[in-house]
């Protein structure tokens, strides 16, 4: 006749189950982190223009799709956010990245590596600065402080990603609702 488990059993059997659901826990974070942006390179071209983005002055935007080894580069911040907007291109976004121009000390050429998540980061609407192909931009920054900044030298007004309206990505020139 076989008895209850003994304590030692029970409390392995416990143990063994919660070092199982950490382990998953673990993985499914690992499979939920972002992918690293890319940099970009002579040959990276602008999705919507056509053109070698080292070509253009300003913020650039890189997505970065699951269904796509290569970054969808675009030779300016509001063109990224535009991508996110429109109906027909991919919704399978694994990450937006865009310059984070507080890093950047040359507008015509920003350096590597300055990259911040486009859904953190924080616009500048409707300044006197223009993007990569001559149209308004939405200029990005990683911290809100230095947007406000920026709008305080540049004009603009200062708003997260969700708020871009999408007037200001999809539409023309004219923002006085802004």
């Amino acid at each position: 006749m076989m008895g209850r488990p003994g304590p030692t059993i029970l409390v392995s059997a416990i143990l063994g189950a919660v070092l199982l659901l950490l382990a998953a826990c673990g993985e499914e974070q690992q499979a939920s982190a972002p992918p690293a942006p890319h940099e970009v390179t002579d040959e990276a071209i602008g999705h919507y223009c056509g053109m070698a983005l080292v070509e253009h002055p300003g913020p650039k935007g890189q997505v970065i799709l699951q269904s796509r080894d290569e970054a969808v580069w675009f030779s300016s911040a509001r063109d990224a956010i535009a991508f996110t907007r429109l109906p027909e291109e991919p919704k399978d976004i694994a990450a937006i990245y865009v310059t984070d121009m507080a890093k950047v000390k040359n507008w015509d050429h920003p350096e590597r590596g300055a990259w911040v998540d486009a859904r953190r980061a924080w616009y500048v609407i409707g300044s006197t600065r223009k993007g990569g192909m001559g149209g308004d931009e939405a200029v990005p920054f990683g911290e809100e402080q230095a947007a406000r900044q920026f709008a305080e030298a540049h004009g603009g007004e200062v708003v997260a990603f969700d708020a871009v309206p999408e007037s200001y990505v999809l539409g023309g020139s004219d923002h006085s609702s802004h």
